[in-house]
Parts: structure tokens; C-alpha cells; sequence
């Protein structure tokens, strides 16, 4: 079996020259085989750029588009097929989007090797843990602690029982920040399971240090990218000072940076995002390094029904893998891209037996978000 073409999909819901938020646009590739096999992936990134890192013709022996090193190759070689892509697009980009179009690429080819063997992706990566997921619902907060609290009332009576939110306003002012997590809060009840994501919009130890201590008193579960993952000092700093575990990864990519963020940033919690991190080759790779830091890993997931079943097999197929983040957003890229979205039933999501991904896409709505 080879690989005769890789097909780059650009979708993106608003126009281009129109803001996009998180979830409103994604990468998508799909690689073709002799054997009529086709594997999907994604990566959530700047599409443009990943495309361009994909499609490039050669320059040099470091500088190779992903698509060219491929064309020809077994798809069932993955780690060989991995190896190839970094060594050879060394100057394109070990890390951020050259890594997160390999983690696309990577994923589609674990799609085609389930299909082939005929057997469930979380078989391959050594059986199943579990048969469910428990899952936490994640929202971009509204610009009010009213709206707020509407939005957490509907999702815990829809079984939610853990809730995160950021993005939105959330880190552009503190006293902000503290009256809608008051209000979340007083929504859910005491004991409720609740995270906030800052996006590293609270910049400085200092500014987040206060703002740690400020909101102690409300029982955060975690405190998500407080600041830049590169700030491994500022995370280790902040590391303990109040009951809030601390949490951080999502932008990280290959098994060499979380090495560093776990051994000096000291985080409670790691989240590599499976379409960014390097794919389901090198989440196994990040998995181990966390369990030997003994670091809980709760991957990062705010896009289509692609990652989401990504991250469900991989999960599935460790140890500990018992959280997964659950989008909130009503992007259409995520509520219809893939037909058979796995869904949230009582605050789990259960681990399918299919064969590859299981993901059967909507190519109407492709059509209509298609960039061409």
C-alpha cells in the first residue's frame, strides 16, 4: 500500500478579512492511498500556514513540504513516516505549525492503519482502559457575570459536572475576571466543578500571583495558561500558592518542550492538544514523560468532531486518561463538520469501537467553508 496524494483542506466560517474565533475555522487533510483507503486528520492552527508547510515543494534536505516526503511511502510506517517529516522539514518549523501539520498528517495515517488491520485505534495503541470518558463542557464567557450564569445553568442541566470557560474578556481586567467567576460560581454551587482558561492573558507572575490569591476563595478546580507556557518560571512560582491546581501545555508541541515545561514549570496539570502536540504518535511519547513527573495529563480540544475523536481513542488506550475537554462552541465546524459527532450523554462520552476514526464528514458544509 503507498500513498498516492494528500488532499489540505481549508475551512474557516467568517469571511477572511472577518475576525475568527476559536473553533470558527480548522485544517483538514485527508491521505489518499492505492488501496482506496483514506485516512482523516486535523490540525487547529492557522490553516494557511499549515497548508503552506504541507504543500511546499522541496528547497533543501531540511526543507521539505510534508506532502512531497510522503507521496510513494507505506501510510502503515507511522513512526518511520514521523521521523521522515520532522528530520525533513527541520527549518520549516520544529515546533508550533510545522508540528501541528505533522500532528494532522500523523493522525490520518493512525486512521488508515485502523482501517487496514481492522481493528479500533485504541486496539493498536494497546487496548482499552475504559469505556467512557468523563467530560468537561467548555465555553467562551459572555461580556456580563449575568449572561455567565445563564450559560452554566443550562450546561450543568445538561449533565455537565465539571464546567471550564475562557477566552472572550476573560484577562482583560481583573476586577472583570473576578465578578464573573463570583457569579459562575454562586451559579453552579460550592462544590461544582469549575476551571477558568486565561489564554496567558494575565501576562506577568506578579499579575497572576494577585489574581490566584484573589480568586481562591471560590474552589477552582485549575487555573489554565495563566501566563506564556515559555515563562517556565513564572509557572514554577506559582506552583502551590493556593488550592487552585495549576494547568498549562495546549500551545506546547513534541515530547522536547513538555520534557522542559514539566521538569521546570512545574504544572499540576499538562494539556497537549493532539492536533498540535505532534498527532497520536507523539501524545503517547508526552503521556509517558507526564506519568514519570507524575503530572495528570488532560489533553487540550476546542475544535471539530475530528479531534474529539482523536483525543476519545488515545484516551481510552491509557491508563489514566479520564477527563477530556468537550466544546461548547456553536460553530457550525464543530456541531456539523462530522455527521456522527461522538456525543455527551450525562457527563461522559463513550469510547466507540469503530474502526479508524469513525468520522464521516459532512461534505456539503465542507463545500460551503471551503478556502479555496
Amino acid at each position: 500500500m503507498k500513498i498516492t496524494d494528500i488532499e489540505v483542506i481549508h475551512l474557516r466560517v467568517p469571511p477572511l478579512d472577518q475576525p475568527c474565533e476559536w473553533g470558527e475555522d480548522a485544517l483538514i487533510v485527508k491521505v489518499i492511498t492505492d488501496t482506496g483507503l483514506v485516512g482523516i486528520g486535523e490540525s487547529d492552527t492557522s490553516p494557511v500556514v499549515a497548508k503552506a508547510v504541507i504543500e511546499a515543494p522541496g528547497s533543501n534536505l531540511y526543507c521539505y513540504g510534508l506532502k512531497s516526503l510522503l507521496i510513494g511511502e507505506n501510510p502503515l510506517e507511522i513512526q518511520k513516516l514521523w521521523d521522515k517529516m520532522y528530520w525533513s522539514s527541520n527549518y520549516l518549523g520544529r515546533r508550533g505549525a510545522g508540528i501541528h501539520a505533522i500532528s494532522a498528517i500523523d493522525i490520518a495515517l493512525w486512521d488508515i492503519a485502523s482501517q487496514y488491520y481492522q481493528v479500533p485505534i485504541y486496539m493498536l495503541l494497546g487496548g482499552k482502559y475504559r469505556d467512557k470518558i468523563r467530560a468537561y463542557g467548555t465555553f467562551i464567557p459572555a461580556d456580563t457575570p449575568g449572561e455567565n450564569k445563564i450559560i452554566a445553568r443550562k450546561l450543568k442541566e445538561q449533565g455537565f459536572t465539571s464546567l471550564k470557560f475562557g477566552g472572550g474578556i476573560l484577562g482583560d481586567d481583573d476586577t472583570t475576571d473576578y465578578e464573573i467567576v463570583k457569579a459562575v460560581r454562586e451559579e453552579l454551587g460550592a462544590e461544582f466543578e469549575l476551571q477558568i482558561d486565561l489564554a496567558s492573558k494575565w501576562h506577568t507572575y506578579g499579575r497572576a500571583l494577585g489574581m490566584f490569591k484573589r480568586l481562591d476563595e471560590f474552589n477552582l478546580n485549575w487555573i489554565e495558561e495563566p501566563v506564556l507556557a515559555d515563562d517556565m518560571r513564572g509557572y514554577a512560582k506559582l506552583s502551590g500558592v493556593s488550592g487552585a491546581k495549576l494547568a498549562g501545555g495546549e500551545s506546547l508541541t513534541t515530547r522536547y518542550e513538555f520534557k522542559d515545561f514539566l521538569k521546570y514549570a512545574q504544572p499540576d496539570i499538562v494539556q497537549p492538544d493532539i492536533t498540535r502536540c505532534g498527532g497520536i504518535s507523539e501524545m503517547r511519547k508526552i503521556y509517558d514523560l507526564s506519568s514519570m513527573y507524575g503530572t495528570k495529563l488532560v489533553p487540550h480540544g476546542f475544535s471539530t468532531g475530528i479531534l474529539l475523536a482523536a483525543t476519545v481513542q488515545f484516551l481510552a488506550a491509557t491508563n489514566d486518561g479520564d477527563l477530556m475537554e468537550y466544546s461548547q462552541t456553536t460553530s457550525p465546524l464543530f456541531t456539523s463538520l462530522v455527521n456522527n459527532l461522538i456525543p455527551f450523554d450525562n457527563g461522559f462520552v463513550t469510547v466507540p469501537d469503530c474502526i479508524g476514526l469513525g468520522v464521516e464528514l459532512n461534505e456539503d458544509l465542507i463545500e460551503k467553508y471551503k478556502i479555496d
